[in-house]
């Protein structure tokens, strides 16, 4: 997809990998809507860029169609939806609090289902339209030491997956950004064991947006920030056994 003169819409915007895809997108020449639950943070991007700020709870349907309908009153049509907000909480099965899993149930996996009802229909009018939804490696793999992240990111890859089949032939495009450590405050520490024994090569987020970009523009469903990524989902396929067993060790040195 031409990337100039396309109306995108970017949740989590305000900061990290959001906040650098607003800028590079515009730098593409594209009209850049700025949502996030911080509202300065937003307000201060969007000025940046010349695009406009909305506050916006994704885990709420009723702020997602706020926020559709925002855009299309001030500039029209929406040709690029990008959900990109995301939340992690930490636990296990026994200490994670219900509340925790569903908070990011909504946030997760049900703000893209809120944003798909939203844009669909009318990218289906003009046969023209781009999802873009960020989940993490987390969602491929799996994530140690958080297992609602984990379990919502593998449903949204299910999600993106089965919207990329059912739609791409009704001119529905549909990019999967699954990255692994990007410099973010949802690495945590830098120095912690998350960051230096599970999430592979620590990217920046402007890194990361160029991948975007590259993506929206050769219309590529899969987004690895890393090589290593592919090898590491070529283990997992190739022999489930043995990459558990590896996991396992893992888990007990970095975790446990």
């Amino acid at each position: 997809m031409q990337i100039e003169g396309k109306i995108v819409v970017i949740t989590g915007g305000a900061s990290g990998i959001g906040a650098s895809s607003a800028r590079a997108f515009k730098g593409r020449g594209a009209k850049v809507v700025v949502a996030d639950i911080n509202a300065d943070g937003a307000a201060q991007v969007a000025a940046e860029i010349d695009g406009l700020a909305v506050t916006c709870d994704v885990g709420r349907e009723d702020d997602i169609v706020a926020l559709v309908d925002k855009t299309v009153d001030t500039y029209g049509p929406i040709d690029i939806f990008f959900s990109n907000a995301g939340i992690g909480s930490g636990g296990d099965p026994l200490s994670a609090e219900l509340s925790d899993w569903q908070h990011l149930w909504e946030v997760n996996l049900m703000a893209h289902v809120y944003a798909i009802r939203a844009v669909l229909p009318t990218m289906l009018e003009r046969a023209e339209g781009y999802l873009i939804h960020t989940a993490s490696m987390a969602g491929i793999l799996t994530s140690q030491g958080d297992l609602p992240y984990a379990v919502t990111k593998h449903a949204l890859v299910g999600l993106a997956e089965w919207m990329s089949i059912t739609y791409h032939g009704h001119g529905i495009r549909t990019s999967l950004l699954a990255p692994l450590g990007v410099r973010t405050p949802m690495l945590g520490d830098p120095n912690g064991p998350l960051a230096t024994h599970a999430a592979g090569p620590i990217k920046e987020p402007e890194e990361v947006a160029d991948m975007v970009i590259d993506a929206v523009e050769s219309e590529r469903f899969l987004i690895l920030t890393d090589p290593i990524a592919a090898k590491w989902m070529g283990n997992k396929t190739s022999d489930l056994e043995r990459w558990l067993n590896g996991m396992r060790r893992l888990q007990q040195a970095a975790f446990d």
